[in-house]
């Protein structure tokens, strides 16, 4: 399933997704800008453009091994010629290509890999591309922040269960009280806070009063 998220370059909302590994942003989008009225027409000009059938036949070559060369070299042969035309989906169809898709429906529209999309933007306007590229990058290193805090916080969770349970098998008699054996819990379980969070979860909370439910599972990233 494709991972669809959002940036704004200069006040317009630029669609993305993430589909097998690849991502991609919405050149129907970025073609707005030329024409608000006809992005696909922006686009149809564009891959009617010599260099840029070209282009889009070097980066699937060198990216999908399931790319249809002889197709590719008829496109490049027409490509340039007053009565030669090509739309997304004719050069999806026929070349088996991946670096461009379209879709259907209320996300739907022309998305290219990053690569391409930079391209399509460079020949819209080199300011755009300059702004599309700081916001997509952007994006990308806020994912990889909420990625990284999200495995610390799980893992975490996991050494705080191997944590307690090494303390019930080793550090709490069995004859002590329940009350007793929570301080117990309590102050080895604050070796974990300092450990992960660098202060007790008291601390934490007089730093946090707003704070609800376990810390270590919903304190933003300290990093």
């Amino acid at each position: 399933m494709a991972k669809k998220n959002e940036i704004i370059v200069k006040d317009v909302a630029i669609k993305t997704m993430s589909k097998d590994g690849i991502d991609y942003i919405s050149i129907t989008d970025i073609a707005r800008q030329k024409n608000a009225a006809d992005p696909n027409g922006v686009i149809a000009n564009w891959m009617r453009n010599r260099n840029t059938v070209e282009f889009l036949g070097i980066w699937e070559t060198l990216h999908n091994p399931n790319f249809n060369p002889l197709e590719f070299e008829g496109f490049r042969k027409e490509a340039g010629l007053n009565a030669f035309t090509l739309s997304p989906t004719r050069w999806i169809e026929a070349t088996n290509a991946i670096g461009i898709v379209s879709q259907a429906g209320r996300y739907g529209g022309t998305f290219a890999q990053t690569d391409i999309a930079f391209e399509f933007a460079s020949w819209i306007s080199v300011e755009f591309r300059l702004y599309l590229v700081m916001e997509f990058q952007r994006l990308k290193a806020k994912e990889q922040e909420l990625l990284g805090w999200t495995a610390k916080r799980e893992l975490s969770k996991i050494n705080y269960r191997i944590h307690t349970d090494a303390i019930k098998s080793h550090l709490i008699p069995e004859e002590i009280t329940p009350a007793q054996a929570s301080i117990i819990y309590a102050e080895e379980a604050d070796v974990l806070n300092v450990a992960i969070l660098g202060m007790t979860a008291k601390q934490c909370r007089e730093a946090n009063p707003d704070l609800k439910g376990n810390i270590r599972t919903t304190l933003p990233s300290t990093n």
